[in-house]
């Protein structure tokens, strides 16, 4: 059975950077997509970003982060990166890596991490 695990999240300022990691048990890491969600408070549960599979040759971000997040892998290390810059109070939810697939442009989560929380706040 598949198990992620998410780490780097934290208290951070306004304006400020963290790195997510996501590290993956199993095998065949490379031949699935990945994806981090986050969910705020109240809200509903939110893309924001997915990789392609193997290469991560495509990637997508939702308009509230693109221009500041970075999502990446890396196959050997069986690992999936959200790099966080120019973070605001309202990026503060809980983020959850999965592992899903993918067809066309369109990303389907079947498996997800425990979450961690990111907090930005002065």
């Amino acid at each position: 059975q598949v198990q992620l695990v998410e780490s780097g999240g934290g208290l951070v300022q306004p304006g400020g950077s963290l790195r997510l990691s996501c590290a993956v048990s199993g095998s065949a890491f490379s031949i699935y997509a990945m994806g981090w969600y986050r969910q705020a408070p109240g809200k509903q549960r939110e893309l924001v970003a997915h990789v392609s599979a193997p290469r991560g040759d495509f990637t997508y971000y939702s308009d509230s982060v693109k221009g500041r997040f970075s999502i990446s892998r890396d196959n050997a290390k069986k690992t999936v990166y959200l790099q966080m810059n120019s973070l605001k109070p309202e990026d503060t939810a809980v983020y959850y890596c999965t592992r899903g697939s993918q067809s066309g442009t369109t990303y389907y989560p079947n498996s997800w991490g425990q979450g961690t929380q990111v907090t930005v706040s002065s």
